[in-house]
């Protein structure tokens, strides 16, 4: 088994960025999901209520980073260090944490809606919440560090998709951090539990993950569509969820850092 593709998303929701090697940070891949855009009162805004967010690129840069849209200037946006804190929360009823106001001006005016560009100046102050060891640590991803997908399981549900006369899905759907290739359809189901090295780094594999509606929008346009949830909904229903990809834990702790590139051995440990 093999690392095939990474991929970060510099601020949540917006469009991936392609890596041939990451460095990895006890709470994620470096400069992966340190930005997000809030509404007024501090709670994440996602594709799963604005599908626009697919047509924001963020290129972090020492310091800040670029934000580019199509018809807009690009915003060169340094890391508030200075500025004021507000407490945000990543889904409503999510605990808040601690975080910077970046920006409103132009995030507002790209969105079409009153919204703050917050970045998390301390990624060591938003815990884990589930399945978890209670230094675990993570960004503004939705819940854990690190997102797995196995390119078989996705040529699994392009077969299902294919029997329905629909067409076929990129594993982009899914918004991985990590793609394994050469691993069975569904291997990751039996490694939960258990831990992967890749790279040089282990990884505990904490939980499958549950599937919303981002996976039916259309990464590069921002079309919503149907599937692959109902086919999802047909093959891989686990009691009240989606299942597709697996949600990692890197066992490193503050002020340690591993790495990992495309082509890296992905091995089960125990």
């Amino acid at each position: 088994m093999l690392i095939t593709a990474l991929h970060t998303y510099p601020v949540k929701g917006c469009h991936r960025l392609d890596h041939d090697e990451a460095r990895i940070e006890p709470w994620g891949l470096a400069h992966d999901r340190r930005w997000m855009i809030v509404d007024p009162g501090g709670v994440g805004i996602t594709q799963r209520d604005t599908p626009r967010l697919t047509q924001l690129t963020a290129r972090p840069r020492p310091g800040g980073l670029r934000l580019t849209a199509a018809g807009r200037p690009d915003l060169d946006q340094d890391e508030p260090v200075d500025g004021p804190k507000i407490p945000v929360r990543v889904f409503r009823n999510k605990p808040p944490v601690p975080a910077r106001v970046a920006e409103t001006e132009w995030i507002t005016t790209f969105l079409g809606r009153d919204a703050r560009l917050v970045w998390q100046s301390d990624p060591t102050t938003r815990a884990v919440a589930d399945v978890a060891e209670p230094g675990d640590r993570v960004s503004f991803a939705d819940g854990y560090p690190v997102l797995l997908a196995n390119t078989a399981s996705l040529d699994a549900v392009n077969d299902w998709l294919a029997e329905t006369g629909d067409d076929p899905v990129p594993i982009h759907r899914f918004r991985p951090n990590l793609v394994v290739g050469g691993a069975p359809a569904w291997a990751e189901d039996d490694w939960l539990g258990h831990r992967l090295r890749i790279g040089d780094t282990t990884y505990r594999v904490a939980k499958p993950c549950d599937r919303c509606r981002v996976t039916t929008i259309d990464q590069e346009t921002g079309e919503p569509g149907r599937q692959p949830l109902r086919v999802l909904g047909r093959y891989r229903r686990f009691g009240n969820g989606l299942m597709f990809a697996v949600n990692l834990i890197p066992d490193l702790t503050a002020g340690h850092t591993g790495h990992v590139r495309v082509g890296d051995e992905v091995a089960l440990l125990d």
